[in-house]
């Protein structure tokens, strides 16, 4: 298959595709005689792959590892729980601060009420005061 028939089979971009054959996360493609690139099942089998473990925000270094993994499937899958694992930590370390973060702005959200003149508005005045409430 060509490309954009890649691309729209597993849902990613063209550019984005190119891409990761030039950091080498998926190998470059035969080409055919009209030089255009030709993609195999497998390759779609590969991005399909990439796609989600990109959905599931896990970096392109870690990608490239578990691709490793994949290509070894007689070895033990501790280093891939490791792995996850340490995603697992990242998300909750982002879920921790984004709950820091609704927190800050429920407490700006109270200091204003009703309706009244822009002038003197609570959420205005906090933002513009010297250091932020935590």
């Amino acid at each position: 298959m060509r490309i954009g028939e890649l691309s729209a089979a597993a849902g990613v971009d063209v550019e984005t595709i190119r891409y990761y054959e030039k950091i080498g996360l998926m190998p470059a493609p035969e080409r055919g005689a009209n030089g255009y690139r030709a993609y195999s099942e497998r390759q779609l089998a590969q991005l399909t792959f990439i796609r989600h473990c990109r959905a599931l925000d896990i970096g392109l270094a870690d990608v490239r590892r578990l691709l490793e993994f994949s290509t070894h499937p007689d070895a033990s899958c501790g280093d891939i729980n490791l792995l996850i694992d340490e995603q697992l930590e990242r998300v909750r370390a982002r879920l921790d601060s984004l709950h820091a973060l609704e927190r800050q702005l429920q407490t700006l959200r109270s200091a204003c009420s009703g309706e009244h003149p822009v002038e003197g508005c609570g959420i205005l005045n906090e933002l513009g005061s010297r250091r932020p409430r935590a």
